[in-house]
């Protein structure tokens, strides 16, 4: 789907792809783009729009170009933050002149934020370098939203690891949630902070576009102050992905201690029942001439000599501790 925005007066309207391009027109937003919607927008601004295999390319080569005077950007971004695991997808800003091109296939809501933010007067949209730099704004702040939201699991998460109380209800089902529930928090930041490199590259990039298209001073400090917000965001991740590494190794360890438990009993039970199996393997034996067996209290000794040789172990390791 093509859709094309001009800007009239105070507003941000589509243009009518019918009609020819006017001195208005400077955002052509390309999303799922057919093969007609890509070969018109070449057409118009006389340059070249990568495909979507072109977009997963990772050399910086392919990500970071000039072509034809156009300046073409592709950063990996996170959409859908609301859901429990975030989607990903490549997009591609193209700023030629005073026009900006983006390419993506995916919905972030990180572009009708903008779209609100237009409307209510808080962006500027004249040129396509400030509704570049407006569109990253908003997808900045999409990433902070999702940080906070990361942020109160980790939380959650080290409160329910460090809960004696609950573990002593169900401590292997817990253990196996906790476990879960922090890799895929742990793969969210991981892919989190592939998106905030991405943009900070971006960036970059942008920043040397836009001088060298003589944008005005505005858009070149809104550049710098989204670059140290990703700078921000990005310590602030490294943060929350040292803390994740310390609740995994928190639970492998509790796991440990969990199965060494397991083992441990199955160690002092193994050893209680030794002395008994002495006793019982002795007077199970098919000798003749055993004098216990004519005793009319041999059946009653033999069972209280079991008993008290499986006893004493028990004894012992419960004032050690080992129980």
């Amino acid at each position: 789907m093509l859709t094309i925005y001009d800007t009239m007066g105070l507003a941000l309207v589509k243009h009518d792809p019918a009609l020819a391009i006017t001195e208005q027109t400077v955002w052509f937003d390309l999303v799922n783009p057919t093969v007609e919607e890509d070969h018109f927008v070449e057409q118009a601004l006389g340059i070249s729009i990568p495909t979507r295999a072109e977009m997963r390319e990772i050399e910086a080569s392919r990500r970071f170009y000039q072509e034809g005077g156009a300046s073409y950007m592709t950063a990996f971004i996170l959409y859908n933050s609301e859901q429990s695991v975030p989607a990903s997808s490549a997009m591609t800003f193209v700023l030629a002149g005073k026009y900006l091109v983006t390419v993506r296939y995916c919905e972030p809501k990180a572009f009708p934020l903008f779209l609100t933010r237009v409307e209510r007067g808080d962006a500027t949209f004249g040129t396509g370098a400030a509704i570049m730099i407006g569109l990253l704004e908003s997808i900045v702040q999409r990433m902070a939203d999702l940080i906070e939201r990361i942020q109160d699991q980790v939380d959650k998460l080290a409160n329910d690891i460090f809960d004696l109380r609950a573990a002593r209800r169900d401590p292997n089902r817990r253990l196996e949630v906790l476990l879960k529930g922090t890799g895929t928090v742990g793969d969210i930041v991981a892919r989190a902070q592939e998106s905030a490199t991405s943009l900070d590259r971006v960036l970059h990039f942008f920043a040397n576009a836009a001088h060298e298209i003589g944008c005005e001073s505005k858009v070149t400090q809104r550049i710098a102050i989204t670059e140290r917000d990703i700078a921000s965001l990005s310590e602030h991740m490294k943060f929350v992905s040292g803390r994740i590494n310390f609740l995994l190794d928190a639970t492998l360890g509790v796991i440990s201690t969990e199965q060494n438990k397991i083992i441990k009993l199955f160690s002092v039970m193994a050893v209680m029942l030794m002395p008994p199996t002495l006793v019982a393997s002795i007077y199970g034996m098919n000798f003749h001439y055993m004098p216990e067996l004519s005793w009319l209290e041999g059946y009653p000794i033999a069972i209280a000599m079991m008993f008290v040789s499986a006893l004493i172990p028990y004894i012992y390791f419960r004032r050690k501790g080992w129980l």
